[in-house]
């Protein structure tokens, strides 16, 4: 129960890569705030349901993270329904495959706008009472791709590199104050988004191959590095990007 009397904020966490690191944290001891865009109700529910089976509470809180207004009221919302943010973690995303030569103006900024400006909004939303306690944890959720270029996926590399320059550079204008900034960098996790950019069984076997591991990640695969940079035992971790891709 590294987490015990923590609770976490995790955007983004109906579905995917957020509702496995909601489950892992709420396993880990904290209680959840499921921040998410109106609708997908049986999503927020089966989520609901894993994290009281771990014995911990669930609230939810509606969020756009694009919208600076949105993301105030959410975390106001969810301060006063359980009394503070511990851990924010920053995972809401969205991936429109395109080439660097077709893309419009339209989609670029649509990536931009969740993928890097909500980090931005979420994280300054959050600070005042992190500030307060001299103390917290903040996790953005990166990718593999800032690393390097893909294919179609240039504008979204492009943002998730933002992300990380973004880790780096609040890591070092809060570290003063008691808060860790860190990052994780996921690989190809065989969540729905990812099933559908693949599209075939060949291609995740593919991939698979390409890995140490020789698997594709779970979304769970990335649930330990976030209880882990949340922890104490990261207390000393910070501005740090961890790539969890099988190697």
């Amino acid at each position: 129960m590294l987490l015990q009397g923590k609770t976490a904020l995790i955007t983004g966490a109906a579905r995917g890569i957020g509702s496995a690191l909601a489950e892992g944290l709420a396993i880990a001891g904290a209680d959840i705030v499921v921040a998410e865009l109106p609708g997908q109700e049986d999503k927020k529910s089966e989520v609901k349901k894993i994290i009281e089976l771990a014995g911990r509470r669930c609230e939810f809180v509606e969020i756009d993270v694009t919208n600076k207004s949105s993301v105030e009221a959410a975390i106001a919302d969810a301060t006063n329904k359980m009394g503070k943010i511990d851990i924010l973690v920053n995972n809401a995303g969205i991936l429109i495959p395109s080439l660097l030569t077709d893309i419009d103006e339209d989609n670029w900024d649509k990536h931009f706008n969740v993928n890097s400006k909500g980090v931005l909004f979420c994280t300054q939303a959050v600070l005042p009472q992190m500030r307060m306690r001299k103390a917290g944890r903040i996790i953005n959720i990166a990718s593999l791709a800032a690393r390097q270029g893909i294919p179609t996926e240039g504008h979204y590399a492009a943002t998730k590199a933002t992300v990380v320059t973004q880790t780096k550079v609040f890591a070092q204008e809060i570290g003063n104050e008691g808060i860790t900034v860190n990052a994780i960098c996921p690989g190809i996790i065989l969540t729905e988004m990812a099933m559908n950019k693949l599209g075939t069984q060949k291609e995740v076997e593919k991939w698979a191959e390409a890995t140490s591991l020789k698997r594709l990640g779970n979304p769970s695969d990335v649930a330990g590095a976030a209880v882990f940079f949340a922890s104490d035992l990261a207390s000393y971790v910070t501005g740090q990007s961890l790539n969890v891709c099988g190697g």
